[in-house]
């Protein structure tokens, strides 16, 4: 089986993606672009325009934006009070880091809590790539973690990890509509998970960028919201839910770390410190224009997000309904999850799925998609591909599926003959 380097993944799905135009891309999980209209040049010029003058000191002036600004960030007060209106995260603007997107606040968090050789980063399997990614850029250890019973599998881990004379210090989550999976954790496993972090001393890095896009049944509350020990770190984004462009995001803290104030402000100076040094500060205009839209927003994005909820259950309801008609004979041999939200689902096949493949199905069948490998640390996933339903249309997503089909019946009459 033909595999890659996790750190090689993104460029040779841009590679593909550019030599195969043609090819509908079920592979990319970025958001879709058919409401950036809502975001014409215009409409950020307001945006700017209304974080400018809603200072209590009176209005900015533009040249406050254009210069160099403050590391934490401008707007911790609007993202905390959006995070406390959306997802009840106990947020306060003293103990949240504005970023540059939620992969810098990911870096940031590992590479501060992770300084020591024997710092062991634990991670799902299989996981997102960029996570991956960080944990090799800061030279942070990783653990992957068993399948099946997650609170059974860090429990484990920890075990292990303790035995060999190294130390479990944080653990990599997106307990909703997970990248690649697209699966939840539930209420009840969070719990868990919390209480063997605070066992553990393990600090979870929750990740939220998918938190909000809930079609089906009630929200689950973030981790961070149901943190007592102090051991839940907040990574959110504003990538999915209002463009990629404005590369905002943050790191929220809890009031303490596992009760210590002092080990809470320490972490904080290290955090604010690290980012000094790498990006200086969040882009102050992209930050008035992410907190002009939330101060006209009321500090929630619900109503903003409506329109993309909708559209993404669309697109999830059809590519569930070309997957069963297109699947229907191969029922037991073929399989697949319904996830209640999100950006993704995942697809079980009767035989390997590698580069070649990727290659294949681009070539002679038109279509591009993730095979689930690229997630994982070991061969475990080589038999299932991650499709992504965000950023294409439903005409695409049932062309697309539908063409999959066709590769995937002949993958099995391969067999069959062989």
């Amino acid at each position: 089986m033909v595999s890659l380097a996790q750190s090689d993944v993104m460029n040779f799905l841009n590679e593909i993606a550019s030599e195969y135009p043609e090819a509908i891309s079920l592979a990319a999980g970025r958001p879709t672009e058919r409401l950036f209209d809502r975001l014409s040049p215009q409409r950020l010029a307001e945006a700017l325009g209304e974080y400018q003058s809603s200072s209590a000191k009176g209005p900015l002036r533009i040249d406050d934006l254009l210069q160099y600004g403050r590391t934490a960030g401008v707007i911790p007060d609007l993202i905390a009070a959006q995070l406390r209106t959306d997802q009840m995260v106990a947020a306060r603007p003293n103990e949240l880091l504005v970023t540059s997107g939620c992969q810098e606040a990911l870096m940031l968090c590992l590479a501060s809590i992770c300084g020591e050789p024997n710092d062991i980063l634990l991670l799902p399997n299989p996981t997102y790539v960029g996570a991956v990614g960080a944990a090799q850029a800061c030279q942070v250890r990783t653990w992957p973690l068993e399948p099946g019973d997650l609170p059974e599998a860090i429990e484990k881990a920890a075990v292990q990890i303790g035995k060999a004379g190294r130390v479990p210090k944080a653990l990599y989550l997106i307990p909703d509509f997970d990248n690649p999976t697209g699966n939840v954790i539930s209420e009840a496993k969070r719990r868990e998970i919390i209480e063997l972090c605070k066992r553990h001393r393990i600090l979870v890095l929750e990740d939220s960028a998918y938190s909000l896009f809930n079609f089906d049944g009630q929200s689950i509350l973030p981790m961070a919201a149901m943190d007592d020990a102090g051991c839940v770190i907040h990574l959110s984004t504003y990538s999915k839910t209002i463009c990629p462009g404005v590369r905002v995001g943050a790191a929220t803290l809890p009031e303490t770390l596992f009760g210590s104030r002092d080990d809470q402000l320490s972490l904080w100076k290290a955090l604010v410190q690290r980012k000094s040094y790498i990006t200086v500060n969040t882009s102050s205009i992209c930050q008035a224009i992410v907190g002009g839209l939330l101060l006209d927003q009321k500090c929630s994005l619900l109503n903003w997000i409506d329109p993309a909820l909708r559209v993404y259950r669309t697109n999830r309801d059809v590519m569930l309904k070309t997957i069963e008609r297109t699947f229907a004979p191969y029922a037991g041999v073929v399989g697949w999850n319904r996830p209640a939200g999100g950006f993704f689902l995942a697809l079980d096949l009767p035989f390997d799925f590698d580069v070649d493949a990727v290659v294949e199905c681009a070539t002679e069948y038109g279509v591009i998609v993730m095979p689930m490998a690229f997630f994982a640390f070991d061969d475990s996933q080589s038999r299932s591909v991650r499709l992504s339903f965000s950023a294409v249309t439903p005409d695409q997503i049932s062309t697309a599926v539908e063409a999959f089909g066709r590769y995937v019946a002949t993958r099995i009459s391969r067999r069959a003959v062989a």
